[in-house]
């Protein structure tokens, strides 16, 4: 039952999003390939990696990521950042173009936490955050975020 209902959870979530690109798409080309949409989300959610760091996640090799960098930075949804610290480093940064499509998913995600805590008490919607924290940093070791 727990992985039924997780699942049909995971899979509401996915299916607005593809709705909401669908709907915007019947004004317009779409201009990111799934893979690319892929990629912005890893590039995102690891946090301005390097191209190195990207590929090492991915498990694909640095001409590659290269290659699919590019690619996002000529359609405009990706920038290279040179860093501060180490010059010669550049992180890969999302752009605005970027986060507005991105928005799609995180506006239903905060109108669904909305519901939450308008249907739970504040004590239970608290003890969700805390399971939640559990699933994502003690149960899923094989993917590390930056926090």
């Amino acid at each position: 039952m727990l992985e039924e209902s997780f699942a049909e959870v995971y899979t509401k979530f996915k299916l607005h999003f593809y709705q909401e690109i669908f709907s915007r798409f019947q004004s317009r080309e779409a201009s990111l390939t799934t893979v690319e949409t892929f990629c912005m989300e890893v590039i995102l959610a690891l946090k301005d990696p390097t191209i190195n760091e990207f590929a090492s996640f991915l498990h694909i090799s640095s001409p590659n990521a290269a290659y699919k960098v590019n690619s996002l930075i000529q359609k405009g949804y990706v920038k290279k950042v040179q860093s501060p610290i180490d010059r010669r480093e550049y992180h890969l940064r999302p752009t605005k173009k970027y986060m507005d499509y991105y928005n799609i998913s995180t506006n239903y995600l905060q109108e669904v936490m909305d519901r939450v805590k308008s249907r739970f008490s504040l004590e239970e919607a608290t003890q969700l955050d805390q399971f939640l924290q559990i699933v994502s940093q003690d149960l899923m070791p094989e993917v590390e975020l930056r926090k």
